[in-house]
């Protein structure tokens, strides 16, 4: 009986790439260095008294409900706001609890969502008996998941009709200081903090001081102000502290001077014609230190589309992000792999801010190796796996390789690095085009990992570094397979059939053989010994059913040479 032939499975439709935004505005950090403790006390009790207001106009407004910007009551809370500290703290608090509230409320009808795709996706497997399988979905193992999954099934189901309800009534759980820190009070050990070390933490997350900036203000903002020629940094005081003023209108003026290396120029462009510029002052328990943060909103930029990148003939950089490194290969405008394949280790562990000082380093290795090759761009993969996170076991498989896999995509900082990307490129004169994900990895290891391997002998390659070939030739518009039949990069051809071309150009058949492929071994010292070294490029069709003759040399005829057969 003939077996039945298994249905191959379609491919889903690929996305078109497209260049990532540049930056919508800046931020830059310096440090208030010699502060006396005399400073730092008057601004521990500036942070807490705006902080105690702003988080009680915080919870007024979560009793307001969702309702249209005209509703919310602002000018109200201003008002009671102005009476305990200015009128420009004032806006900035009240400003701040608007932006916390939509941001809290996108939050929820997210988890909303991811919720009901997890309990859709159980629900249709439960629908099927352990074991089983329905169309492409397949039941559980055996009755214990099973049962688990039921359990689980039914908290997924409370949570959601939590999460409903605080939609519909407009009132989102909010943590001032963060939900992860209030946590971590009751797992102290865990956390690896005391006590007083925590409370630190706490007391440091909920200070608020922060000042909008006003266009025409002095020097951008009037609250807190920095001298651009000295650096002093001076702020006003809200009305209950006023008595700690030691510069005139209920002002403090700081002892520290600050500069702003980075970004300097564009920083001063902005103070010195009076243009806003918003201020934070951040305080840091672990390092005792204080910072200033300068940010502003810049204009908008017009990114070349990749149609207009691949008109101009320009190289690119395709990049493959995983785990723990970087998988890069340079590509020419006809999508050929030039140089060797490069991989950018990445160490995810440890702190924050040593996690994101090292992801910093990794892009920062990207661009200068874009600029090495004459690169204009940097293709990577529009990577997003919220679904992914969000079904979980369902669909991204059981066991230990499940586990495995789940840890290695949780792992994978791929919003950081599309936000750092973005900016850094930006700053470095490069444009970053993200193209769909899809079988990019499948496709590399499968068309481009062995002859990466075979032309980079002295290198290891990845089925990574075959993915970041894939990515680049889709950001150039070529498909991920190289036209059959086109031999190895080589200077004297690559102009003439270029490896990126998807419809072959038809030429005459017999009297000109190309150069010998990559794989040929070579007989001798020289690059052709004898004409007979090479095979016909486009034999008979009677020849190509019996597959190709190798012409053995000398000893062969006309009719062998010119590819005709007898």
């Amino acid at each position: 009986m003939a077996s039945k032939r298994k249905k191959r499975r379609e491919l889903r439709a690929i996305a078109t790439p497209f260049t990532v935004a540049a930056p919508s505005g800046a931020r830059i950090r310096d440090r208030l260095k010699n502060l006396t403790a005399a400073d730092m006390k008057v601004l521990a009790l500036v942070g807490e008294h705006l902080g105690n207001q702003q988080r009680a106009d915080l919870a007024a407004r979560v009793r307001i409900g969702n309702v249209p910007a005209k509703q919310t009551e602002r000018a109200g809370r201003k008002k009671r706001l102005t009476s305990v500290s200015s009128s420009r703290w004032a806006g900035a608090m009240t400003r701040a609890s608007e932006d916390q509230y939509q941001l809290s409320m996108r939050c929820l009808i997210d988890e909303r969502a991811s919720l009901r795709r997890r309990i859709r996706k159980i629900g249709q497997r439960l629908a099927v008996g352990c074991g089983g399988k329905r169309g492409g979905v397949r039941g559980y193992a055996d009755q214990a998941e099973r049962w688990q999954k039921q359990r689980h099934l039914t908290r997924l189901e409370t949570r959601l009709a939590v999460v409903e309800r605080r939609i519909d009534q407009g009132h989102p759980p909010i943590v001032v200081g963060g939900r992860r820190l209030a946590r971590a009070r009751h797992h102290l050990a865990d956390a690896g903090l005391t006590e007083a070390g925590w409370r630190r933490q706490w007391d440091a997350a909920r200070l608020f001081l922060t000042a909008d900036g006003e266009s025409d203000a002095p020097y951008g903002n009037y609250t807190i102000t920095v001298d651009p020629a000295s650096g002093q940094v001076s702020l006003v005081l809200p009305d209950p502290l006023r008595h700690l003023a030691n510069a005139p209108r209920g002002r403090y003026q700081l002892p520290s001077t600050v500069t702003f290396p980075h970004r300097r120029e564009e920083w001063l462009d902005r103070v010195n014609t009076h243009r806003a510029v918003r201020y934070d002052i951040v305080h840091d328990p672990m390092r005792d230190r204080w910072y200033l943060d300068a940010s502003w909103s810049a204009g908008k930029t017009v990114q070349p589309t990749p149609e207009e990148v691949r008109a101009a003939g320009h190289r690119l950089l395709g990049v493959d992000l995983n785990a723990d490194h970087l998988a890069a290969l340079a590509l020419d405008p006809h999508g050929n792999p030039i140089g060797g394949p490069v991989t950018v280790p990445i160490d995810l562990t440890g702190p924050t801010s040593q996690r994101d000082g090292r992801l910093r380093a990794a892009i920062s290795d990207l661009i200068r190796i874009a600029h090495d090759h004459g690169c204009s761009g940097i293709a990577i993969e529009n990577l997003d796996f919220a679904d992914a996170r969000a079904t979980g076991r369902e669909t991204m498989g059981r066991g230990k390789r499940g586990r495995k896999f789940r840890r290695a995509v949780a792992g994978i900082p791929t919003a950081r690095f599309r936000e750092r990307l973005r900016s850094m490129a930006f700053h470095a004169g490069l444009v970053v085009i993200a193209v769909d994900p899809a079988y990019t990895s499948v496709w590399g290891e499968r068309y481009w990992k062995t002859p990466l391997q075979r032309q980079n002998q002295q290198a290891t390659v990845t089925r990574h570094h075959g993915a970041s070939v894939a990515i680049g030739r889709r950001a150039l518009g070529h498909r991920a397979r190289r036209r059959p039949g086109v031999t190895a990069h080589d200077r004297r051809i690559v102009t003439r059939r270029a490896a990126g071309q998807a419809v072959p150009v038809p030429r005459a058949r017999g009297t000109a053989s190309p150069p010998r492929t990559a794989s040929t071994p070579h007989p001798g010292g020289k690059t052709r010994p004898d004409r007979g070294d090479q095979l016909a490029l486009f034999p008979d069709l009677e020849d190509r059913s019996r597959g190709h003759r190798a012409i053995t040399g000398p000893g062969c005829d006309s009719s062998a040479i010119t590819g005709q057969q007898r």
